[in-house]
């Protein structure tokens, strides 16, 4: 492996508009004055201490529970539990990486290698890179990743020159995109593992691919010993199965509503945008109450957040009335829908972009 100098680009926290970003004369400016004068910028460590201190109990729990009931079947069915939990730590992950926790870059960092690394076995500088890149150009066909053409495709521009099973994958991807999302738990953990061991990716320095490969080491090591010394082979192999697939089901319907189906800018119409419209015009907001933001980590927010992503996460709620009422006052389009609805839109969206392959079928 090539030895990486300390100067190697690394994934930074995504820049923050609150930071600076919004010029006195932008759409945006008026918006994060009173944003900040509000107080919805200040942290919220105790708030999250609480959370993490939550789910750390929980996971003990599961932990002493499959020990306590050993090779039994009833200890399988502690994988959903911990399917939701891990989706919880994901969501911390997620806010620790936009720096949501704590100002301490380094504080947070560690909160982030923890959850992503450690607990999840996904690598936190592949996960920040990718997700930095989709919230500086949202739905953006060639600068957000999230959009580019791969299992599924998000224009029918994207659908030309694929046959085979790729395009019967396309045909049916409304069809099997919650089927699909059941391999995303796994796919994350396979993309993060091969960003930290590729020879040609130098997004980390030596040091970090060290720190972050002896987590997710520790990370792929304790699971499977856990599982093996607590349950019977076929009985692991279903735990893992079922944990695995109800977490990157539950991550896909956390995800998927925030921006399929939305606004795709061209290169000359994202630059003309500006951010305000850039973040609004390209993500959905989702209608709901408590449980609502529980299940979905508070990316119903979807627009809060990507006006703010350093927002914490309990703030969200509270800027949305000063967010929806600004975007009414300028004439820019505010969407907020169901939950239900907003998959019924997603999935229309990526039923239509597979009609000419069906067409040519």
């Amino acid at each position: 492996m090539p030895q990486a100098t300390a100067a190697a680009p690394v994934a930074e926290p995504v820049p923050d508009p609150a930071a600076g970003a919004g010029s006195a004369g932008s759409d945006f400016a008026p918006l994060l004055r009173v944003v900040r004068e509000q107080g919805l910028l200040e942290r919220r460590v105790a708030w999250y201490a609480r959370g993490i201190t939550v789910n750390a109990l929980f996971l003990a729990a599961i932990v002493t529970g499959m020990i306590l009931l050993g090779p039994s079947w009833w200890a399988v069915l502690l994988a959903v539990p911990l399917a939701v939990l891990s989706a919880r730590m994901s969501f911390v992950g997620h806010d620790a990486g936009h720096a949501q926790i704590t100002n301490d870059r380094a504080k947070g960092r560690i909160v982030q290698l923890v959850h992503a690394n450690l607990l999840l076995g996904m690598s936190q500088e592949w996960w920040n890179d990718k997700h930095n890149r989709h919230h500086a150009n949202p739905n953006h066909v060639d600068k957000d990743p999230d959009v580019k053409a791969d299992v599924l495709v998000h224009t029918q521009r994207q659908t030309a020159g694929r046959t085979g099973l790729r395009a019967w994958l396309t045909r049916n991807q409304a069809w099997l995109f919650f089927p699909l999302t059941t391999l995303e738990g796994i796919a994350l953990k396979v993309a993060g593992f091969q960003a930290v061991l590729s020879r040609r990716d130098n997004r980390m320095s030596t040091r970090q691919r060290v720190v972050e490969g002896t987590l997710l080491a520790v990370h792929v090591a304790a699971y499977l010993t856990l599982l093996l010394t607590t349950l019977s082979i076929g009985q692991a192999v279903v735990f893992l199965l079922v944990h695995q697939m109800l977490l990157g089901l539950h991550l896909g319907m956390a995800f998927a509503p925030n921006h399929k189906g939305m606004e795709m800018p061209d290169p000359e119409t994202s630059a003309s945008w500006g951010h305000l419209r850039r973040q609004v015009l390209t993500s959905r907001n989702i209608r709901g109450g408590a449980l609502t933001d529980w299940f979905l980590g508070g990316l119903n927010y979807q627009i809060e957040h990507h006006l703010f992503p350093s927002m914490p996460r309990p703030h969200l709620r509270l800027a949305q009335p000063l967010v929806r009422a600004h975007c009414r006052s300028l004439g820019v389009s505010y969407t907020e829908t169901g939950l239900i609805d907003s998959y019924r839109q997603a999935l229309g969206h990526l039923h239509g972009v597979g009609e000419p392959l069906r067409a040519d079928a």
